[in-house]
């Protein structure tokens, strides 16, 4: 098969969606790689490590979505993507549709099949979402102990503080991968962490681990009385597929102090945080009722060889049933869009 690597074109996204190693593999086991010219640069992969391991460099995007059957990236296509999108294309990347009305429609138009990575589904579990679920939760904490600095607006405090002297207060809502790592990073920073979710077994494992974290079932009443004593919020809850549901309300909201901070990694499927809107890199917050809000869409983004690596390591083993046509029922969980059908309920 001839597969293909286009440059990402999403506001500051510099991953790639496959390393030199990983198309080296594709290329001893028959398939042709094309990769748009410069486009593993920013993640640390210059056009050359490509080339040593016999990847073809198309100059242009038309030149690489002409070449490939199938497209292989890191999110959703922009507009540019979708000009060159055909009917017969695989394509394979991230898409988040429950959030995305107009990409759907889109993708249903042009009549391809597309395969999401957060959808692919192996023992009720998606290993395609969870390496950058494990990088977002740790990026939501450095984050927000950065904007709760006070030349940033925040509260002027040192998440963690210094020995002998506890300060900090973060409340992660959803126990799974990315809720877990964000409260794993703030715990160990010596923060006092609430982590809240609906899976009492999770919360009971979890507590082994973490004999020091106040682990609460969550409820609205729970999630209230945490926020009035929060100073950061990551809100990182998923749902397979759907939009992720507003577990916080805007008037809980209202209930944190002044100055806190509020990262929703749930953005890609919609947040979970009803005062949540879509931000970048380049604009990455904004203040409402007090609370500096951060919700980047492709938080990983920020750390791109980081997650390259991460996700090129993940992905590569379906890369390699696709293009043997060698549909598994994980990859035909992770189909949402074929022929102009709408495969998944959103």
């Amino acid at each position: 098969m001839h597969i293909g690597i286009p440059k990402e074109t999403k506001i500051a996204e510099k991953r790639v969606a496959l390393t030199p190693k990983a198309c080296e593999e594709l290329v001893q086991a028959g398939h042709t790689v094309h990769i748009e010219a410069t486009a593993g640069e920013a993640a640390g992969f210059p056009d050359e490590a490509y080339t040593k391991v016999g990847v073809t460099i198309q100059p242009t995007a038309a030149n690489l979505y002409g070449a490939a059957e199938m497209i292989v990236k890191v999110k959703e296509p922009q507009k540019g993507d979708l000009d060159l999108l055909t009917k017969d294309h695989l394509l394979f990347c991230y898409l988040h549709l429950a959030a995305e009305p107009d990409l759907t429609a889109a993708l249903q138009s042009i009549g391809l099949t597309a395969v999401a990575f957060e959808t692919v589904e192996k023992d009720g579990k998606t290993p395609l979402l969870a390496p950058m679920s494990a990088v977002a939760g740790r990026l939501a904490v450095q984050l927000g102990t950065w904007f709760l600095h006070a030349p940033r607006g925040g509260r002027g405090l040192l998440m963690g503080g210094i020995d002998g002297m506890q300060d900090g207060r973060v409340t992660v809502i959803g126990g799974g991968i990315s809720g877990t790592e964000a409260a794993h990073l703030a715990y160990q920073m010596g923060a006092h962490v609430t982590l809240l979710d609906i899976n009492e077994n999770r919360l009971t494992e979890l507590k082994t681990q973490y004999p020091r974290m106040e682990l609460v079932k969550s409820t609205p009443e729970n999630i209230s009385e945490a926020l009035k004593r929060t100073d950061l919020l990551v809100g990182s809850v998923y749902v397979v597929g759907k939009r992720a549901p507003h577990v916080v309300t805007e008037e809980q909201v209202k209930l944190m102090p002044e100055g806190s901070v509020i990262v929703d990694i749930s953005i890609d499927q919609g947040g979970c945080v009803a005062t949540s809107r879509p931000c970048t890199h380049e604009m990455p917050v904004y203040t409402l009722h007090g609370v500096t809000h951060s919700a980047i869409t492709n938080l990983p983004g920020a750390v791109p060889r980081t997650s390259s690596l991460a996700l090129s390591t993940a992905i590569l083993p379906y890369v390699h049933k696709l293009a043997k046509g060698e549909w598994d029922d994980a990859l035909t969980k992770g189909v949402n869009v074929q022929g102009g059908e709408l495969k998944i309920a959103l």
